[in-house]
């Protein structure tokens, strides 16, 4: 950590920022972040960690009117690949210190932000069935969810949900619901493509057995969760749960964050309110650039011209 804290501040100061750079053990991460953002002195506040740390970040960034970069330290870093950031700790640091500002979506539950998903059922399920296991690495953390996953695939819920979008309400009997920070691409981990596209992705499986669970996950694993026979898919700025018979027995997930499940929920997407630090484009090469890579040494004279 001594290493990456040097790095870190050698890299960013060569790019021209004041810099400083805050180790702290995992159960202070939050009160620092708090603390260093509400000093009124930052411009933006670079985080290290999961998804749920990166989350955390997120919201303490966006009451702040901060920007936010990730350091993609997790499992999944799902939130630092919608971003198309490098997930090489180490090359990230380039990126976000020669990188620029943007402005993405945020989404809240019952005004707790979110930056990835809010889920229920099935995925909830896997998360506590994974909490309740032991590992100690990331290598684990993978085991313990695939193995989880096989538990919920013989083992999934069954509940009823009312929900209203574009002012329409229905009813439904399912195993689970996903309310995305923007709708999910193609990619089997389920994350979006496009944080500014300004529409949460709301997306329900019918009630299921172990046979509907399975070719589910199959299909996930194909990036076809839309194609899905048990599948509908939607999209809207607001939706509005109510969970009829849950009263608090059941849990929710919140960017990887388990939680108990309120009876209603309602759901908000925050066009561009979340100031992000990503790397620039790649600049096109010129024509003599495109040139001069396939000529072999010795090129000929009057080629830089």
């Amino acid at each position: 950590m001594a290493e990456y804290e040097r790095l870190a501040e050698h890299i960013f100061r060569q790019a021209g920022h004041d810099f400083d750079c805050v180790v702290v053990s995992g159960k202070d991460i939050v009160e620092t972040m708090q603390r260093e953002a509400a000093s009124g002195d930052l411009d933006g506040l670079i985080a290290g960690g999961g998804d749920g740390t990166i989350s955390t970040a997120a919201s303490i960034c966006w009451k702040n009117g901060i920007a936010l970069g990730v350091i993609p330290a997790g499992t999944m870093n799902l939130f630092a690949r919608s971003l198309k950031l490098p997930l090489d700790i180490r090359v990230v640091l380039e990126t976000l210190a020669n990188g620029h500002v943007e402005a993405v979506d945020i989404g809240s539950a019952n005004g707790k932000s979110f930056v990835h998903q809010f889920s229920a059922g099935l995925h909830a399920r896997m998360v506590r069935y994974r909490n309740a296991m032991t590992f100690a690495s990331r290598l684990g953390k993978m085991r313990a969810s695939a193995r989880a996953a096989v538990g919920v695939v013989f083992n999934p819920p069954v509940f009823d949900v009312e929900f209203k979008v574009d002012g329409h309400m229905q009813h439904r009997t399912v195993s689970a619901i996903s309310v995305s920070n923007n709708e999910f691409g193609p990619d089997p981990l389920m994350f979006a493509d496009n944080l500014k596209g300004g529409r949460l992705g709301f997306y329900l499986a019918q009630e299921m057995r172990p046979a509907g669970v399975a070719r589910l996950a199959f299909d996930i694993l194909r990036g076809r969760l839309k194609d899905n026979i048990d599948v509908t898919a939607m999209a809207s700025t607001s939706i509005d749960l109510h969970f009829p018979k849950e009263g608090g027995r059941s849990n929710c997930v919140i960017d990887g964050e388990l939680l108990p499940m309120p009876r209603d929920v309602a759901l908000r997407l925050h066009p561009g309110e979340l100031k992000v630090i990503v790397g620039d484009p790649p600049v096109a090469p010129t024509l003599i650039e495109r040139v001069a890579a396939v000529l072999p040494a010795g090129r000929p004279a009057g080629l830089d011209a």
